[in-house]
């Protein structure tokens, strides 16, 4: 039972749809505040990162400007040996092997030598120094950065010092720590702090996600109320909104009002109208009925067809203005019951009798009483003229699965009603054609052939359609389908 898509000639109200965006707004800004999040925590990384390796390369260059200061201190120039006396360092790492702190001393000089004396941790090592150069201060200490044979980094200190012993020669000194030793509490440092910024990264997303939600939610809340006007519950959205969003729902309120307005005086205009045009038709049936002449008879025939075709057109109009109306519910069952006890009345002299199959559910149509009076009573006349014994409705309700747009912008639920008889039934050949203005089947049967042909233009000009089946009661069924209202008022409840 997949609804119909009704080709409607007041399709031209729908407003054509707006270009959408395929993107969501909450996607959207979720994903610039986290790239800007995590961008931020990379660079205060990076910042981070090189800050602490330039402190500890500080620390390390301080620790062998110690150490230069301790050789220099313990430096004597022994004459007889043609070499410098070094009295032991502190430093426990300057007389391990290879332990990445090293000092090395080199004459300078007429008669330069490298490596005249050196730690013992350099072991059968030698630092390979620039020559002398005039750049070395007189005072205090020139940087330098150095590789070993085993192609290690090592980063150097070094001065001159003239000793004040007879014939002691220009001297270099020089202290030589391994960058290595940078690595590890640099290493540790890093752990630390990727640990530190994850966890930092991780809460701040945590918060964007939990901002956003609650930013956001105005919107989702304006959403609701929305769909409360379209379904009926509601005829402007209620309730406080933040400021910023208040503005939109003050002009919103406006449009929903003037909507109203228009709608109230199209109905007005409508019954001016009809009560205009029926005073006239009214002075000359009258004035027929007096008369039993052939043009009195010609008279109220063309009268009558006149009231039928106002009453048609007007039927179309009211339903047109319903249809730009908002906030229409009708609930379904409650005029259901009072039509179906009324045809039962009028029918009373065939037999007919007219019953609601169970289980029926509580639905609302989204649209005006009188029209679904008009739709209805209609179909339910038809089935009584042309059933034998029963005509039986079910009502229910089916959601939208046309994967396009339904007609004026409708969408959601559709309500679904098969008004069944046992009658002869339709030949498939003119289910179509009776649906047609001024078309009858069977000319024994009263009728204008016009009460089809409205509850069709009806119909379509809310959305929704009618079609004739084959009945399982042996005769027709006519399905009138019509855009419900969600979630149904309460009361409307089958009893």
């Amino acid at each position: 039972m997949n609804p119909t898509s009704p080709s409607s000639p007041s399709s031209s109200l729908s407003p054509s749809p707006l270009p959408v965006r395929a993107s969501s707004l909450r996607l959207r800004l979720l994903a610039g505040t986290l790239a800007w999040v995590l961008l931020s925590v990379a660079l205060a990384g990076w910042g981070l990162h090189a800050l602490f390796r330039e402190h500890i390369e500080q620390q390390l260059q301080a620790q062998l400007v110690l150490e230069l200061d301790a050789l220099s201190g313990n430096l004597d120039w022994n004459a007889a040996q043609a070499r410098p006396q070094v009295e032991p360092l502190a430093d426990a790492r300057l007389e391990q092997p290879l332990s990445g702190l090293y000092w090395q001393i080199d004459r300078l000089g007429s008669a330069p030598q490298p490596a005249l004396a050196r730690s013992r941790s350099l072991w059968d090592q030698t630092l390979a120094l620039p020559d002398s150069a005039p750049d070395y201060p007189a005072q205090g200490y020139r940087l330098l950065h150095l590789q070993d044979a085993q192609g290690h980094r090592l980063l150097a200190v070094a001065r001159r010092l003239q000793l004040p012993d007879e014939g002691a020669p220009l001297l270099r000194l020089t202290v030589a720590g391994d960058e290595a030793l940078l690595a590890e509490p640099l290493q540790r440092f890093t752990r630390l702090l990727l640990l530190a910024l994850a966890m930092l990264a991780l809460g701040l997303g945590l918060a964007v996600v939990l901002q956003l939600q609650l930013a956001l939610r105005p919107l989702a809340l304006l959403r609701d109320r929305l769909a409360q006007v379209r379904a009926g519950q509601a005829r402007q959205l209620q309730g406080p909104l933040p400021r910023e969003l208040q503005p939109l729902v003050d002009e919103f309120n406006h449009v929903l009002q003037e909507n109203a307005d228009m709608v109230e005086r199209a109905r007005t205009q409508a019954g001016n109208l009809a009560h205009a045009v029926h005073t006239p038709l009214s002075v000359l049936a009258n004035a027929a009925a007096q008369d039993h002449s052939a043009l009195a008879q010609l008279v109220a025939e063309q009268v009558a067809s006149a009231r039928r075709q106002v009453d048609w057109h007007l039927a179309r109009a009211r339903a047109a203005a319903a249809v730009r109306a908002t906030g229409l519910a009708t609930p379904v069952l409650a005029p259901l019951q009072a039509l179906l006890r009324t045809m039962e009345r009028l029918h009373a002299a065939r037999g007919v009798r007219f019953d609601l199959a169970e289980p029926a559910q509580a639905c609302s149509f989204r649209g005006e009483a009188q029209d679904l009076y008009e739709l209805l009573g209609n179909l339910l006349d038809n089935a009584g003229k042309w059933a034998s014994q029963r005509v039986q409705v079910q009502v229910w309700r089916v959601p939208q699965t046309s994967a396009a747009d339904p007609p004026h912008g409708r969408s959601g639920a559709l309500l679904c009603i098969d008004i069944d008889d046992d009658g002869p039934g339709i030949p498939p050949a003119e289910r179509a054609r009776m649906f047609e203005r001024g078309t009858r089947l069977d000319e024994s049967r009263p009728g204008s052939g016009l009460g089809l042909s409205i509850v069709r233009a009806l119909a379509e000009t809310y959305g929704g359609s009618v079609q004739a089946l084959a009945s399982p009661l042996g005769g027709a069924r006519l399905r009138l389908q019509l855009p419900a209202s969600l979630p149904d008022p309460p009361g409307d409840r089958l009893r």
